[in-house]
């Protein structure tokens, strides 16, 4: 699956972290990862610097302009070397057009094509139907319902755990 035209999939730069910044601050990514508002940027510098050589950071980039951003996580216990969980945010601006599944199209030729990964891992929010179709698009499955999952808006929300395998 190739990405749409006008979006580029590339490793994240340190130059990219103010306009990743205004992305992880938009209303819905909030809403739909663990962040939290008023993050600064120098926070998320520090971040970035500090990480370890299991992490891979990429950006989704449309005319210059980094407008989403994804992670992919190697276990380091050597029993689960074979696995990684990923996350994954797009602007709200930028919702809906391809960002989303040219991140996790990356993603996963990284995992199956270079770090021969055979299960990748993804808790999602119950409620964010938008990400569980892309998901579930790109071959992930439900396994399991974590109730009371996190702390969101002023309420508890349940998170679905999602693999997907490559046996």
């Amino acid at each position: 699956m190739s990405p749409p035209p006008d979006i580029q999939i590339r490793a994240q730069e340190p130059g990219d972290l103010p306009a990743l910044s205004e992305v992880f601050s938009q209303p819905r990514v909030i809403w739909g990862t663990l962040a939290t508002p008023l993050i600064s940027t120098e926070q998320r510098q520090k971040r970035f610097a500090d990480t370890p050589a299991n992490v891979a950071r990429l950006v989704a980039v449309i005319d210059g302009q980094p407008i989403g951003a994804a992670s992919l996580h190697r276990e380091e216990r050597h029993r689960r070397a074979h696995a990684a969980s990923l996350g994954m945010a797009v602007h709200d601006a930028y919702a809906g057009r391809g960002a989303g599944s040219a991140l996790m199209a990356a993603i996963i030729d990284l995992a199956d094509r270079w770090w021969n990964l055979t299960r990748l891992e993804i808790d999602v929010y119950a409620d964010n139907a938008r990400a569980i179709a892309l998901y579930e698009r790109f071959g992930f499955e439900r396994e399991g319902r974590l109730r009371a999952y996190a702390w969101r808006d002023g309420a508890y929300v349940d998170s679905l755990a999602m693999a997907r395998l490559r046996l």
